[in-house]
């Protein structure tokens, strides 16, 4: 198993840091560094700079938003990415939610899975350099009846072939990321559920198209928080805002995939009470009443010792990359995090 770094997002507080946290990774031989975008800064520009001040350290997207760009944009940013980069880039990509989509991009949230295969499609047919001419529900090239007409791209990607993974979070998602990507992104995995709430729909869809998971990243993030075994309870307090605000208000009441999940995983009254409370205002009710288990199955808490069987139980569960979010109050924190994560793999015998 890989260990990745999250540095999430730009403009959080730790911008100053977390060019040292992505060259730190670097040197102690991290595969990937992500960057994600929400409606602040956005993703391309950071890994841009990251990529600049690396030398081996893959970068990767957690997400590009689909409906902030076109699909022939994404391939063009993909491209020179991997061109600058040497040939270290990553695609990730995701739908974002309802409250994104419709409220800062002007996109209607409709019809997610179609949308998304499309998406794919077409990124990776301007990807393979050929002319670009697609027929789908949502995206036609060119446009018919106008001057138009089938470009290729003109810049070379470093590799012929760049990994495309999914931000995918719901069974049918899931499902067909394992039928279109070369991997798949997830948030809030227990290692206890994994199997039933993503492996099984990843391995459906590989079996759709007549592969298995083999050579297939399933990469978790998980954010990390090392200290003594006795003082586990304290540090799964660091999370509790992080975990309200994906379970309780990531998305109106009828459509958050984070709650989804979190009923999925045996908390069907605790995750209505943390969105009730949520919504209404109440963040700290919100954050207090999450249980102190379900942060801990979706964390990496404590000592090396305790995180590494964690590890040895998500590599069991079928992780192949697993990206840590280091959490501290400085930057000698969360660089000390880093380095105990890399001893970890290693006491795993997952190195």
């Amino acid at each position: 198993m890989r260990l990745g770094i999250n540095l999430g997002y730009w403009g959080a507080g730790m911008d100053s840091d977390n060019l040292a946290v992505a060259q730190e990774a670097d040197r102690l031989g991290y595969s990937v560094c992500w960057a994600a975008e929400a409606y602040g800064s956005d993703a391309a520009t950071v890994l841009s700079w990251v990529a600049a001040q690396t030398e081996r350290i893959d970068i990767g997207s957690a997400i590009f938003q689909i409906p902030a760009r076109t699909p022939a944009m994404t391939a063009m940013t993909a491209a020179t990415l991997d061109s600058l980069s040497g040939g270290r880039f990553r695609l990730g990509l995701g739908v974002s939610g309802p409250q994104v989509s419709e409220g800062w991009y002007g996109v209607k949230f409709d019809k997610p899975l179609a949308r998304t295969r499309e998406y794919v499609d077409i990124v990776r047919k301007a990807m393979s350099r050929e002319r670009l001419s697609y027929e789908g529900e949502h995206w036609t090239l060119p446009l018919p009846g106008g001057p138009g007409k089938p470009l290729k791209l003109t810049v070379h990607p470093e590799r012929e072939y760049i990994p495309l993974y999914i931000a995918a979070i719901g069974p049918k998602n899931l499902q067909q990321t394992g039928e279109i990507a070369d991997g798949a992104l997830l948030i809030f995995p227990s290692a206890d559920h994994l199997e039933e709430t993503a492996i099984a729909h990843l391995r459906a869809g590989r079996e759709k198209v007549g592969k298995t998971l083999d050579g297939f990243d399933v990469c978790p993030t998980l954010p990390l928080a090392v200290g003594a075994d006795k003082d586990v309870s304290a540090l799964a307090d660091m999370f509790r805002p992080y975990t309200a605000l994906y379970v309780g208000g990531m998305g109106s009441p009828k459509q958050n995939f984070y709650n989804q999940l979190a009923q999925r995983m045996g908390y069907g009254k605790e995750a209505a009470e943390i969105q009730e409370k949520y919504l209404s205002g109440d963040k700290e009710g919100a954050a207090a009443a999450i249980p102190e288990r379900l942060i801990d199955q979706t964390t990496l808490l404590g000592s090396v010792e305790r995180i590494a069987d964690r590890m040895q139980a998500y590599a069991a569960a079928g992780v192949t990359t697993l990206t840590l979010a280091p959490a501290g109050f400085s930057l000698e924190d969360r660089l000390a995090s880093l380095r105990a994560g890399t001893e970890a793999l290693e006491r795993a015998g997952l190195a």
